[in-house]
């Protein structure tokens, strides 16, 4: 195959960017776009110019480093498929690809297709974990979970954090994946103790990192390689109007500050 690409080029946040085209000449069908990347590089290395810089680490569709918007869509073509899976042969002979990195504020440009996605992991820090002790591993049977359930919690922590419903979404927000993490959580009995300050203090790290909101046009879902459904965002503003009530009710708070909570 040979492809015209169009390349987002950014030596660092400060610089000006622009759109720089380059040939992909002789590039197999059974690559990766990220090993049809290496190959250009390569090229330019050997010009001795600047190969072009892009997140990757497990090429697997697991890690979630990858990512970048394909002629204007994140991951490119093919669905529920992260940027590393997805192979030359869904392109055609003597196409012109547009490659860009993530469009967000919360995402800030490092360098040519890399972004600074940190603000994802601030939105984990602020309450997506268990800090209490559960000792060791109980037997399995000892706490019931319905396979419904399971399930569910499981479609939920199959986010990957790659960043692409904050891309695809014309607000830039963060909802499907601060939506998955709480949700994953909220569904399992070991996140019960935690479950409403979990949910309080996630959505309020989302919204402190200049995410848009939510206004469910549902590109997330579209564009996410784990196919992770906006049902998840939902439950997160139920688990954030029950935990507002209920701190109110205690008497801790009387606002409501999340614009997404009705």
């Amino acid at each position: 195959m040979n492809l015209t690409l169009y390349v987002w080029r950014q030596k660092n946040a400060r610089s000006e960017g622009r759109m720089v085209r380059y040939d992909a000449e002789t590039i197999s069908p059974d690559m990766s776009f990220l090993e049809m990347l290496d190959v250009v590089n390569w090229r330019l290395i050997a010009k001795g110019e600047d190969p072009i810089a892009f997140d990757h680490d497990c090429r697997e569709g697991i890690c979630g480093s990858c990512g970048m918007m394909i002629n204007g869509i994140a991951h490119g073509p093919q669905r529920a498929t992260a940027t590393c899976q997805l192979h030359m042969r869904h392109f055609r002979d003597r196409e012109t690809i547009y490659i860009e990195p993530w469009r967000s504020d919360a995402f800030p440009v490092v360098r040519d297709l890399i972004v600074d996605r940190s603000a994802l992991d601030r939105i984990i820090q602020a309450g997506g974990y268990i800090s209490v002790s559960a000792g060791s591993a109980p037997e399995a049977n000892a706490i019931l979970v319905s396979k419904q359930t399971a399930d569910l919690a499981m479609d939920a922590a199959a986010c990957i954090g790659c960043g692409a419903c904050v891309a695809a979404c014309p607000n830039g927000s963060a909802a499907l994946f601060t939506g998955a993490k709480v949700s994953h959580l909220a569904l399992l009995p070991q996140g019960q103790p935690e479950r409403g300050q979990r949910v309080l203090k996630m959505v309020a790290a989302m919204d402190a990192e200049g995410f848009g909101s939510c206004t469910m046009h549902r590109e997330c879902q579209a564009v996410c390689p784990k196919g992770i459904s906006v049902d998840f965002i939902a439950r997160m503003n139920r688990e954030y109007l029950r935990a507002s009530l209920a701190r109110q009710v205690k008497g801790l708070d009387t606002t409501i500050p999340h614009s997404e909570s009705s």
